[in-house]
């Protein structure tokens, strides 16, 4: 089901937040968009909600009416997508809808969306593909992050970066901006919908000769709760690395995806227009 907001003007932003199991945070990520006011485009928020077990759906709802951005909806997925089907959906969502450019804020509040307001302010996304947070690059900065974990994600980036040929700061934080257009292809579609989509679509960009950016910006930890083994998680990253390296077409062909969907589908809870 897909609801229309009004036709907007070039160079609108649509703010999405995938959500699953964070009824604990989900309201402070909301909260966040207050800021936006300091926006001239265009733009509403967009929240998805992965089949949640938990009440962050019905946070989110008391969130948003509370909220006083004025465009705004609330949506949940038919079946659980994972983060990367979720993604899918926003994707799907943004140019349904005619948004040029998707900005993803995760719902878990590890990540503030005032670290890229200065950008979108300054129009930095308009002269790239994607503007990509940054939790390791010079000037960013990690709380409750532990050190193994950092330097594990730093040795993964270079791996990442000499493969791809491209330097990589991060393969995939909590925020980043998309310009919408390149989805339209659909070279993400078979992309993996678990919480190894980014790894296949920071490849997917760079393969694909997209101009992206990296930017710093602020992560911490404190009471989320994470959804990532990390054991069988770095096993698929192998993996990934090494099908990638060894036939770059055929990684790009292939369907990397548990199951096969057609379409993802979802279900509009509420929405919003001022």
């Amino acid at each position: 089901m897909s609801v229309a907001f009004p036709s907007m003007a070039n160079e609108s932003i649509l703010f999405f937040v995938p959500m699953y199991r964070c009824s604990a945070q989900i309201g402070r990520v909301i909260a966040q968009f207050e800021q936006l006011s300091e926006l001239s485009a265009p733009h509403a928020v967009l929240c998805v909600d992965n089949q949640s077990p938990d009440d962050t759906l019905a946070v989110a709802e008391r969130a948003l009416e509370a909220s006083s951005v004025g465009r705004k909806c609330l949506v949940r997925n038919n079946d659980n997508y994972g983060l990367g089907g979720s993604h899918k959906v926003a994707f799907d969502y943004a140019r349904d809808q005619g948004f040029d450019h998707v900005v993803v804020l995760h719902g878990d509040d590890q990540g503030s969306i005032a670290d890229i307001l200065p950008l979108l302010k300054a129009g930095a996304h308009h002269s790239v593909d994607a503007l990509l947070g940054a939790r390791f690059m010079r000037g960013s900065s990690l709380e409750g992050y532990s050190l193994a974990r950092t330097w594990a994600n730093r040795g993964f980036n270079i791996i990442f970066s000499i493969i791809a040929g491209q330097r990589f700061y991060d393969l995939g934080s909590g925020l980043n901006l998309f310009r919408r257009a390149p989805f339209d292809t659909g070279f993400h579609t078979k992309y993996s919908d678990d919480l190894t989509f980014n790894y296949y679509l920071i490849f997917g960009l760079a393969d694909h000769k997209y101009k992206l950016r990296f930017f710093p910006i602020r992560w911490r930890e404190d009471d989320q709760v994470s959804n990532v083994k990390l054991f069988s998680h770095a096993k698929r990253m192998i993996s990934l690395l090494l099908s990638r390296f060894l036939n770059k077409n055929a990684f790009h062909s292939a369907d990397h995806r548990a199951t096969k969907r057609d379409s993802y589908s979802y279900s509009v809870v509420r929405h919003w227009e001022v």
